[in-house]
C-alpha cells in the first residue's frame, strides 16, 4: 500500500497497513480468501485488532460512541 497525493501516512495508516500483511499472510497460510471461512472467526484476536485499527486509522485514535 502506498501513499496517495503525496500524503504520508500517520501511525495510524502505518499501523492498519501492518495489520493487513499480517491478516494477508494469515488468510495465505491457511488458503482463505476471507477471515470469514476460518473456523477462529469469531474469537480471533488478530482480526479484532485488524478491526480496531481501521476504526482507528479513519478516527485517527478518537474515542465515540462506536462499539466493537
Amino acid at each position: 500500500m502506498q501513499a496517495t497525493n503525496s500524503k504520508e501516512l500517520d501511525k495510524f495508516e502505518l499501523y492498519l497497513v501492518d495489520m493487513i500483511v499480517k491478516l494477508q499472510d494469515c488468510q495465505s497460510a491457511k488458503s482463505l480468501e476471507s477471515c470469514s471461512k476460518c473456523e477462529f472467526y469469531l474469537s480471533c484476536e488478530l482480526r479484532t485488532d485488524y478491526v480496531k485499527a481501521v476504526y482507528n486509522s479513519m478516527s485517527k485514535g478518537d474515542t465515540g460512541g462506536f462499539e466493537f
